[in-house]
């Protein structure tokens, strides 16, 4: 797999493909990227399944065996083969996924076998329970939880995509100064204190600020078109996302 418009020989851009192709390369046993792909869209979307199943009940320990065990079926076993654009949204293929394997765990022959003997997936569990109890306050269903953390790692994506774009055009400081103003609503003032660390006038500041939420939300757009197999049906995914933080 590479990214369109580079050449064979480019190392492969995750960021620049679509996870939903990520997901179907993945199921595509003979490409030589598959592996790599597939494990990078694990390592972006796991947190939101370990919420989904400490919603549904499970301790900590359990959460983390389960998850660590549904993604080392999905390396090990082709879990992903014949994946198809008709299922529409990546999100809701994966949750769905993830429900039918818990129906179906090999609780017996795999209980205290972390992914059951197969390939596992290094995930940083190290803050995971703090991060879930943060984020536990507001009691949502174990559905919306979920909906909640893959808007949550859908949008750390994104600015680590434009981080890196920033960086790349040697504006990494500037980034790191304006990043505050992407989600949160800062007034003049602050503004102003931007302009006088960065040593630039007020004028020039307001007119990055507005390129930089501009090129954010391209990104988002983006970001969210690479989980639907219609890009038409962007709008109604961020509404259903974002919806979850009501």
């Amino acid at each position: 797999m590479t990214t369109q418009g580079t050449a064979a020989s480019t190392p492969v851009d995750i960021f620049a493909t679509t996870h939903w192709t990520v997901a179907v390369t993945a199921g595509q046993r003979h490409s030589p990227d598959s592996d790599a792909a597939l494990e990078e869209l694990c390592r972006t979307y796991w947190f939101p399944l370990y919420a989904y199943v400490r919603r549904c009940g499970h301790t900590k320990e359990d959460a983390e065996d389960l998850v660590q065990a549904f993604f080392a079926r999905f390396l090990a076993k082709n879990y992903l083969a014949g994946l198809n654009a008709e299922h529409g949204r990546f999100r809701a293929f994966l949750l769905a996924s993830l429900k039918h394997f818990l129906i179906n765990k090999w609780r017996k022959s795999q209980s205290g076998k972390r992914g059951g003997g197969e390939a596992t997936l290094s995930l940083d569990w190290t803050t995971a329970d703090t991060k879930f109890q943060l984020a536990a306050t507001s009691e949502p269903s174990p559905d919306k939880a979920y909906d909640r953390e893959w808007a949550l790692a859908l949008l750390a994506k994104v600015i680590e995509r434009l981080q890196r774009e920033c960086e790349a055009d040697g504006k990494g400081k500037l980034f790191e100064q304006l990043k505050v103003f992407l989600t949160a609503g800062k007034g003049a003032a602050v503004q102003g204190e931007v302009a006088k660390a960065l040593g630039m006038e007020a004028g020039a500041v307001r007119v990055a600020i507005h390129r930089l939420r501009k090129r954010y939300r391209e990104l988002l757009r983006s970001e969210v078109a690479h989980t639907l197999a219609d890009s038409a049906q962007v709008d109604a995914e961020m509404q259903a996302l974002f919806g979850a933080f009501d």
